[in-house]
């Protein structure tokens, strides 16, 4: 992904006629590629972390794309709204429940187990703040979810809201500033 090294390594290649294997170690050159190996390292880094949160959104997506779908693409009352907000939160409590059962008694909880219940916490409690979705509650925004593909790209052309238990809509900005964390 990251080309900084590689254009790094062929500028000293270029300046040396081609010969980069006789480097000193504590040269300007070699400190030049040091720093475009650490850059690569910290982009990718970076770039990873990103599509990891990323994934977690679209999957979000596929799955009220798949609930409208079901619902034959009409939009979905308050209360629908809300069984399907529901139903993702609580999509983990299966594959929780089995992995606390096969866990033997007195042993500590496995990586998988404290992720899911962690996953399941931060789901109940956005739940209970405002849930961060797309407006599956305008026909408008369902028929632009049902043309949904998949991509990163679609996904600002969407009308997205937060929506608490009690019911109160706020309207929301795509992505999701996550700032203070």
């Amino acid at each position: 992904m990251a080309k900084t090294l590689e254009k790094t390594r062929k500028k000293i290649a270029k300046k040396r006629n081609g010969a980069i294997e006789a480097l000193h170690q504590h040269s300007r050159d070699s400190k030049r590629l040091h720093t475009a190996q650490v850059r690569d390292d910290r982009l990718e880094k970076v770039a990873r972390l990103r599509r990891r949160t990323d994934k977690i959104l679209l999957q979000r997506v596929a799955f009220f794309q798949e609930v409208c779908r079901e619902n034959e693409n009409k939009p979905l009352e308050l209360q629908g709204v809300h069984t399907a907000i529901n139903e993702f939160v609580h999509q983990f409590d299966e594959e929780y429940d089995q992995v606390r059962k096969e866990r033997r008694p007195g042993r500590p909880a496995s990586m998988r187990e404290d992720l899911l219940k962690m996953r399941i916490e931060a789901l109940l409690r956005e739940q209970k703040d405002g849930f961060y979705m797309p407006d599956i509650s305008n026909e408008a925004n369902v028929v632009m979810l049902d043309r949904w593909e998949g991509s990163w790209a679609y996904l600002p052309n969407l009308v997205w809201i937060k929506i608490s238990a009690e019911g109160t809509i706020r309207p929301s900005k795509f992505p999701l500033e996550t700032t203070g964390k």
